[in-house]
Order: C-alpha cells, then sequence, then structure tokens
C-alpha cells in the first residue's frame, strides 16, 4: 500500500513558523581539516544528547541512559541517520546528496572498508562549521549542484533555568538556498532507525566483530502522526523490556505543515536485508523527492523511518526547514545499570511526540533566550580563547557525564567512556574544579550538596563518602574519605549560600559541615594534633594518599576552615567560629614558614608510623604499600593546582589564604617550570593529553631534579585541561594575564577539530567534569563576587563590559571610570553594595532589586 500526503495551510497559530531571519551568534569557525573531530552533543541537561559532527554528520547517539561514543542508533553505521536533498532543475535533471560533507580521508579504510556513518551516500564536497555553543551552523556546498546548504541545530541553554536547559530535543534546521536564475524543486528528508532497545553496549556473538551487534531492539514499530502543529514518525517499541534502560520512545517530526508543502513519509523499507533498506530508501527519494508509504509483510527489529518535505524554490530565494527530533527513555539505572533510579525529565512528558508537541509552542521564547545569553556573553570584553573554554566546556553538562533522577537529584560520573561512565558517584575532589555548575545552575549545585551532606555523610564519625552511592539511602555508599575532596564541599557549600542567600538551606546543612570538617581531627585523622595543618593520610584526586603537610590539600583546608568561620559567625555558633579561626590562623601561618621555598609551596613528606596510626577511611589503598618511605608524593616538585583551594577563595569572596605575595610567585614558579613547549620532547609514562609540538602545563615539576622522588607523583608529567585552567584562573587574580591567556590558548588549540573535539576535553574518561573548571577565568578577569546573603556584587574597576551569573540571574556589567552599568537580563538581582575592586564601593541607602530587562547606572567614589 502506497499513501502520499498533501499537507495545506490551515493553521495560523503564531509559535508554528520560527523566525527564519533569526541571526545566532559565532564565536568559533572551524574549515577543512578541523572539522573532522568535532562532535558537538545536542540535547538537554540530564537527557543525553545525539552529537552533529563538523561535517554535518549525526553520530554518538547517547539518549539511552548510556554514554554512545561511537554508536550511530544502528546495526552497522550504513545504516545511522541521515538527512537528505533532492533537487531538480527545470530541465528535468535531478540530483541526489545527503546534507553532509567529506569523509576525512583518515577515515577512508577499516577492515572491511570505510567504517565511518552513511560512508556509502553521496555528498557536498565542502563543509566548514560555525559554534557558539549551543548554537552550530554546518555550511555544505558543491559546485555540482545548483544550491547550497546549511544545517543549524540547538537545543535550548538558559542559565538559571536547568529546566528549560534540560529538554530532550534536537532543534534542526536545514536552510536551502537558490543562488542561480533558474527555479528548483527541492525536497528534504530525514530518516533513521528506531533504534529503541539498543544502547551501544554489544553482546559476543562467535565470529563476528562485536562492535557490530547491538543487542536489544525487538518488534519496534513505526508510525506516522499528524496534528495541528506537527507531523512526523513516533517510534514505539512494545516487546523491548519496558524496565529496561534502552526502552522508550522517540520522535521526528516537522511543523512545517502549514505552508503548503509535499509532506511524505515512510515507516519501513525493505526487509530484504544486505542494507536493501538504505536501497530502497535512496531510489524511493531519488525518484521525485516524495516517500511513498509502502508495508511489507516480513518485520525487522529496528525498522527504518524517513520524513520528506517537498517545495518549490525561486531563484535568489532560501528557505529554511524545521524538524524535532525528541525522545524520552525514562529508566536511568544507577551506577552499576541494575536499579531504576529515574530520569527528571521524563517526568515532565508522557512519552516523545509529548515533548515536540509542549516544546514547539514555547520554542520561539526559548531560542530568544539562548541567543540573548550566547550574544551577552560574545559581546563581553573577555578574552576570545576565555570565552571559548567557558562556553564550549558547558557542553559536558549536557553529556552523559551528568543526569538528574526522577527526585531531581543532580548527578555526574567523573566522565564517561564510549559506552559506560567513568568513576562513578559524584565524585567530590573531581567536581571540586569546576565552577560552570554553581555560577550558571545553582539549583543543580545545591541539589549536589544536598546530596553530599544528606547521603554521604556518616553521621556517627563525620567522614564524607567521595563518592556517593545510588539508590540515595543513608550511610551506604563506599566509606572512603578524600581530604581534598571533603574540604572542598564545606567552601562549596559556602560557595552556594552566598549565590542564593538561602539561609535555610544553610542550617539545615550546617549540622553535617561541622562534622565534615570537625572529621579532620579525630585521632589518626587529617589534622589529629587539630594544629590547622594537614600532616595524616590524605587521600585525593591523584587517586594516591599523601602523607605530611602539601599546598593542594593545604589550601582546601584553610578556605573550608575560613568559610566555617563564617558560617559559623551567621549562625551564631561561636564556639565553633573561633576554633576555625584559631586553626585558619595557625595553619595559614606555619604555611607560609614552612611549606613555601620562595618560589613554590611544597610537600613536606611524613611517614605515618604504620597502617594502624591511620584512621579507618582514610587509606583507600591506590598509592602507596610503604608507610616509613611511601611512593608517589610530591616532595619538592612544583604542582600545578597547588593553589587551587585559594582559587575557590577568590571566587567565594574569602580572599587570600596565605601572603598574597607568596601566592604570586608560586603561580609565577608554575608558568616558569610546568610549562611545556613541546611535549613531543617531553618524557611522560602515564596517559598523554598533549603530543608533539603540542604546549601545556604538565602536573609537576622538579626544576632541581637531584630532589625529585625516586617513584613521582602519580600522575605527575600529564597535562590535564583542567588543572591548566585552574593555573590560568589564578594567574589572572595574580595579574599575570598574558601567561593566562597563553595557558588557555594552549589548551584550545590541542581542541582544534582536528586532533580533538572541541566539545569533549578528555582527561579519565570523554566530556570530563573537571575541565569546566574553565569557567572560573571569566570569574578571575572579571573579578566576580556575588554575595545574595550580603546583597553585595563586586567587579573588577578595569573599564569593559562583563557578563555576569551568579546561578540564578544573569546580565551585563559595563564597568567605566568611577561608574557601573548593571542590567540584568534573566532572573531578579538584590543590591545593597557594589564594589570596584581595588577603586571604592557605594553602600545604597536602601536595597534595591533589579528585575529582568531593568538596567541601572551606580556611580562608585574612589576610596
Amino acid at each position: 500500500m502506497h499513501r502520499l500526503i498533501l499537507l495545506i495551510c490551515v493553521c495560523s497559530r503564531s509559535f508554528l513558523s520560527f523566525t527564519q531571519t533569526k541571526e545566532w551568534p559565532v564565536l568559533k569557525h572551524y574549515e577543512g581539516n578541523n572539522i573532522y573531530k568535532i562532535a558537538m552533543p545536542v540535547g538537554g541537561i540530564g537527557t543525553g544528547a545525539i552529537s552533529i559532527g563538523g561535517n554535518g554528520q549525526w553520530k554518538d547517539v547517547e539518549i539511552m541512559n548510556k554514554p554512545g561514543i561511537g554508536f550511530y542508533g544502528a546495526q552497522s553505521p550504513k545504516e545511522a541517520p541521515c538527512f537528505m536533498i533532492y533537487v531538480e532543475d527545470n530541465s528535468g535533471k535531478k540530483i541526489t546528496r545527503t546534507l553532509m560533507g567529506p569523509i576525512s580521508p583518515a577515515d577512508y579504510t577499516g577492515q572491511q572498508g570505510s567504517e565511518e556513518p552513511n560512508h556509502g551516500l553521496p555528498r557536498f564536497s565542502e563543509a566548514s562549521f560555525d559554534a557558539a555553543y549551543p548554537f552550530a551552523t554546518v555550511s555544505l556546498k558543491d559546485y555540482k549542484l545548483p544550491l547550497t546548504a546549511k544545517l543549524r541545530v540547538f537545543n535550548p541553554f538558559i542559565p538559571g533555568n536547568a529546566d528549560a536547559s534540560g529538554i530532550p530535543v534536537a532543534v534542526i534546521r536545514y536552510e536551502i538556498s537558490n543562488p542561480g536564475n533558474q527555479p528548483l524543486t527541492i525536497s528534504v528528508a530525514g530518516s533513521m532507525n528506531n533504534f529503541i532497545g539498543m544502547d551501544g553496549s554489544v553482546v559476543e556473538i562467535s565470529g563476528f566483530d562485536r562492535s557490530l551487534i547491538p543487542q536489544g531492539a525487538k518488534n519496534n514499530r513505526n508510525t506516522f502522526k499528524q496534528t495541528n502543529d506537527l507531523a512526523g514518525i513516533f517510534m514505539s517499541s512494545d516487546s523491548v523490556d519496558h524496565d529496561a534502560g534502552a526502552w522508550g520512545t522517540m520522535a521526528l517530526a516537522t511543523s512545517e505543515i502549514n505552508k503548503g508543502y509535499t509532506i511524505s513519509y515512510r515507516t519501513e523499507f525493505d526487509p530484504k536485508g544486505w542494507n536493501e533498506n538504505i536501497t530502497d530508501m535512496w531510489d524511493d527519494f531519488s525518484d521525485d523527492g516524495v516517500f511513498k508509504d509502502t508495508t511489507f509483510q516480513s518485520k525487522v527489529n529496528s525498522p527504518r523511518s524517513a520524513l520528506a518535505i517537498k517545495c518549490k524554490l525561486a531563484p535568489g530565494e532560501t528557505k529554511s526547514f524545521q524538524f524535532l527530533l525528541g525522545w524520552r527513555f525514562p529508566n536511568r539505572k544507577d551506577w552499576e545499570d541494575k536499579v531504576t533510579v529515574g530520569n527528571y525529565y521524563a517526568t515532565k512528558y508522557q512519552d516523545g511526540w509529548d515533548v515536540l508537541e509542549k516544546t514547539l509552542p514555547q520554542l520561539n521564547n526559548l531560542e530568544n533566550k539562548t541567543v540573548e545569553f550566547v550574544n551577552l556573553l560574545l559581546q563581553s570584553d573577555y578574552p576570545q580563547i576565555a570565552k571559548e573554554a567557558a562556553l564550549f566546556n558547558t557542553s559536558t553538562l549536557r553529556s552523559q557525564t551528568t543526569f538528574r533522577t526522577s527526585d531531581g537529584y543532580f548527578f555526574g560520573w567523573e566522565g564517561v567512556f564510549a559506552s559506560t561512565g567513568s568513576c562513578f558517584g559524584n565524585c567530590t575532589h573531581v567536581w571540586n574544579y569546576e565552577q560552570t555548575t554553581a555560577f550558571l545552575f545553582g539549583e543543580l549545585a545545591r541539589k549536589m550538596r544536598e546530596v553530599e551532606y544528606n547521603y554521604a555523610l556518616v553521621d556517627q564519625t563525620g567522614l564524607m563518602a567521595f563518592r556517593v552511592s545510588l539508590p540515595l539511602k543513608k550511610n551506604t555508599s563506599w566509606v572512603a574519605a578524600a581530604a581534598d575532596g571533603q574540604m572542598g564541599t564545606v567552601m562549596k557549600v559556602y560557595r552556594e549560600w552566598q549565590l542564593s542567600g538561602d539561609n535555610d538551606f544553610l542550617k539545615a546543612i550546617w549540622p553535617g559541615v561541622k562534622k565534615a570538617l570537625s572529621f579532620a581531627w579525630i585521632p589518626g585523622g587529617w589534622d589529629a594534633d587539630k594544629d590547622g595543618v594537614m600532616e595524616g593520610c590524605q587521600h585525593n584526586t591523584m587517586d594516591i594518599e599523601y602523607y605530611g603537610p602539601n599546598p593542594e590539600i593545604e589550601f582546601w583546608y584553610l578556605g573550608a576552615l575560613k568559610a566555617a568561620s563564617r558560617m559559623a559567625t551567621f549562625l551564631k555558633d561561636n564556639d565553633f567560629a573561633k576554633t576555625c579561626t584559631e586553626l585558619y590562623n595557625s595553619g595559614s601561618k606555619w604555611t607560609d614558614e614552612h611549606l613555601f621555598n620562595g618560589e613554590f609551596y611544597i610537600q613536606k613528606i611524613q611517614p605515618a608510623a604504620d597502617k594502624s596510626a591511620i584512621a579507618t577511611g582514610l587509606l583507600v589503598g591506590m598509592g602507596s604499600k610503604d608507610f616509613n618511605n611511601p611512593d608517589f608524593q610530591i616532595g619538592e616538585g612544583c604542582l600545578v593546582d597547588q593553589l587551587v583551594g585559594q582559587n575557590m577563595a577568590l571566587i567565594t569572596g574569602l580572599g587570600y589564604l596565605t601572603k598574597s605575595e607568596n601566592v604570586r610567585k608560586a603561580l609565577k614558579s608554575i608558568y616558569k617550570y610546568n610549562y611545556v613547549q613541546n611535549f613531543g620532547e617531553h618524557f611522560n609514562n602515564m596517559r598523554s593529553y598533549a603530543l608533539g609540538n603540542e604546549s601545556g602545563l604538565m602536573l609537576t615539576a622538579y626544576p632541581d631534579p637531584s630532589k625529585r622522588p625516586r617513584v613521582p607523583l602519580s600522575y605527575a608529567f600529564e597535562a590535564w585541561t583542567g588543572l591548566e585552567y585552574t593555573a590560568a584562573a589564578g594567574m589572572i587574580y595574580a595579574g599575570m594575564e598574558g601567561e593566562a591567556i597563553q595557558t588557555v590558548t594552549n589548551v584550545r588549540n590541542r581542541y582544534d577539530g582536528f586532533k580533538r573535539n572541541p566539545f569533549n576535553e578528555e582527561e579519565c574518561g570523554n566530556h570530563y567534569a573537571r575541565a569546566m573548571a574553565s569557567w572560573s577565568t571569566l570569574l578571575a578577569w572579571s573579578k566576580f563576587n556575588y554575595s545574595a546573603v550580603d546583597k553585595k556584587i563586586s567587579f573588577t574597576s578595569r573599564p569593559g563590559n562583563y557578563f555576569w551569573s551568579n546561578g540564578y540571574s544573569w546580565g551585563s556589567a559595563v564597568v567605566k571610570s568611577g561608574s557601573i552599568q548593571i542590567s540584568v537580563h534573566y532572573g531578579s538581582l538584590n543590591l545593597s553594595t557594589i564594589e570596584l575592586k581595588d577603586y571604592g564601593e557605594l553602600n545604597l541607602k536602601e536595597a534595591v532589586t533589579l528585575k529582568e530587562g531593568d538596567s541601572k547606572l551606580f556611580s562608585i567614589l574612589h576610596k
């Protein structure tokens, strides 16, 4: 049976027609070889994503609650999702192409020829990629075609609004232009398999390459649906286990149903095998650009569907065709992939079609607000490379690295491997570094603190598991503490309280904060003699234990003490405030006197007497087994992130934790000693994240090689982007702006689209959370601080236009000599005091509230 659908304009509701002339911001342009590694995630926070490649290839289908890097939603890459165009001129000449650019020559070969998705389908000969996350535009050209094409794709991203930024949809627009003087007939189509039940994992089948045998699809079916606003394919499965993580629904639809275009579709293609479905798809579409829906007696588990839009294109005319891909996969599993914990986004929608129905009426507003945010950031006076690093790394929030369970809590792996997560449990010592979540989505950062203090903290002892278990239950997490992670959570509670102004949040969590900090003082603990210095066995982000005082942990400890003192003072817990202040003063003085060697801060190795001298939960067992002569220590090395706790103190308005002049000297030493000009000449016994003539900062440098421990720090010779951004932010605070920008530039030169994906900075896995430390470079450049508790906002006194965000509201601040114009573009901002750093401050007689759309000029007297 064949069906052809002609849809005529019958609806005038304004939201059905998106603004075709809307200009999207562009931060970075890629062309030539620099497009081939690009894979930009398109999806919401906690929803998973499908990525768009630099050449327009759809790849990395990761919407089924698991990572799927290299999974194309099909049993074979030949059946990957694709969009196509049919064009016919006045003479009747017909041409069909996929709406993709060329394949990289490096991917021409494989054990059975090319293994690139859609490798056998004709393509455009040229492609370029323009991006300002979450917006991407792929421009396609081919001298043999009488038209040009652009793919524009995005998902709403609005800081302060996690729900609006957590919609499971890809907005897909193909913009076709006719530059000639003759009319054309064109048709644009999208086609994909119904892969419900597949998630990129594979089964062992003897005699076959395991990577070619995805599991799970079973009697899936495609149904054409049409409503007042949408027409498209609804994908479902009654036979896949409804409790499976990869069970759900999807919908591919168009909103172009009110313009007199011809809409056609297929719900299945020839199932004979040997990829006859792809031949059937290509032949049917290439005939006249209209699909003739056909049913077959024989069925396949993962049937392919297609949806096409056909119309005329006049000379000089450009038309844009909007498709929407929506999904709902509700059965998120726990870290071990066993127990269902659900997806928050799935509580908002009935199925994949419902996602589109509910999103479409809001789409113009969502898009406009996203454009407003990105434009505001791009128009600000931050260095271009810092904007790139900060903005492009926000994509990690929309990868499978993060998710929200059905109760709304926010979780993250450290990163993800191809088909599994990497290092479970909201790892405190990794998530310590990133600032993106708190300053863009404060609600989500507070959810993480609630998980840490309500579920990861052991009430009886104050030990906080640095990895939390799922499902959430009290006192069931891994009983192992990380000194940096635990102290970092104290500082992050302070940050979340200051940014939100939520005193009830602080009051509820304060008993746990006291326990977590006091845990440092238990017998055999980190600071058992309670002198403000951590001498004990300290598990940390290097996956080993430090023995003896060291700057990485000590600065976290000093920051936690200072933050706790301020929180305790606010809550009138005066005795605890006094204890914290005394320990902070003592520890700060000791650190400068004993760890600072005149150039940088070092470690004083103090071996433990034996295992019995170490408190329970401190020895994770990943480091040295020799307590008397421990391996994997810093010793007198220059550690690239020795001042990470100091960074957090400046970001949260706590100021310097030791002598500021020593901090500045240490940062100069980091750039002097840890900088590697050419990693091709650099020895590294571990993982390589920088190679050849690439430059960067290595983790640990030994200016005097004779002082290097025989067995040095575990990752001593590696380069981690998150640590490089941390160092760069510190340099900016110290006035070393040139060195900082060079550091950030070195990182982003490595992620240039040719060698690596600009939207995926790796460490222990893809889309690594620590790389979101990149946002801290913007905070340092603007010297932005905000306290909702004190209603005080602070900026640099350097003239310029600065985007700001506190996680709940955002806008711009234009600083001139003696004045600042503060504008609010989202949310509201309460102000009593406005400060220009190193210039002066204004104390208002009465507090003011700036609401969305408000802008106010404040004059500041020079102090």
